[in-house]
């Protein structure tokens, strides 16, 4: 189920020092991803004792861990391994695709997750273009709506892909999310993308910034990652 870790963040999880831990396997196939390797399963699994053993000697350094994929949901046993770090008196950020709205409202009601930073990857209209996957919408709005009404502080961010999403594209997604305590655009890399053929092409950091500008209205909090 452990694919890898990074030692120490301070980018992945906002005001903290984290440790990010990759767990392997994910229901989508997003052309864009920068982790084939994590969302195939194709490296070997990390003993989760080897996690442990480093997290307990940053003990006072790091104070939080940030779980992502892959897709974190997909696993049954995410829930003992959340525990296992909420032991050692950790916070637990949540990255996810919000596919899983059952684990993720289990989560949120046993009080084991402290931060939820959920992928919005396009309008719901192209979601199995974008993922390459048969996606069920409805469960990505439960999730939205999930996450809005948790009281655990929470982030919706997209990867901004000028092939996928345009200035109409982005302002559907805000009608979605509208009204939202923070949302984040992302710039798209084009480096070690799972499909080697998908487009290279990204929008200017100004262009970004003027896509910030037009959905500021939407949200309590936009902010620009690049």
């Amino acid at each position: 189920m452990i694919k890898g870790f990074i030692e120490t963040s301070l980018i992945d999880y906002p005001g903290k020092i984290c440790s990010v831990l990759f767990l392997g396997g994910c229901n989508f196939k997003c052309g864009f991803c920068h982790n084939p390797e994590i969302v195939f399963g194709s490296t070997a699994d990390i003993s989760p004792q080897v996690f442990f053993n480093f997290i307990k000697s940053k003990k006072g350094w790091v104070d939080s861990v940030t779980i992502t994929g892959g897709e974190p949901t997909i696993h049954a046993k995410l829930p003992e391994l959340i525990n296992s770090i909420k032991s050692l008196g950790l916070l637990v950020k949540l990255d996810t695709n919000g596919t899983n709205p059952l684990m993720l409202n289990s989560l949120i009601n046993n009080k084991m997750i402290d931060y939820i930073a959920m992928d919005i990857k396009s309008p719901l209209s192209s979601y199995h273009k974008i993922t390459n996957s048969k996606v069920n919408t409805e469960l990505i709005k439960q999730s939205i709506n999930l996450i809005r009404g948790s009281g655990v502080d929470y982030e919706f961010r997209t990867t901004i892909i000028p092939s996928f999403i345009d200035q109409k594209g982005l302002l559907e997604i805000c009608d979605l999310i509208k009204g939202s305590k923070k949302y984040v655009l992302q710039q798209y890399r084009s480096f070690k993308t799972l499909n080697e053929e998908f487009p290279k092409e990204s929008y200017t950091i100004n262009e970004l910034n003027n896509l910030l500008k037009l959905i500021k209205p939407y949200f309590h909090k936009v902010e620009l990652r690049a």
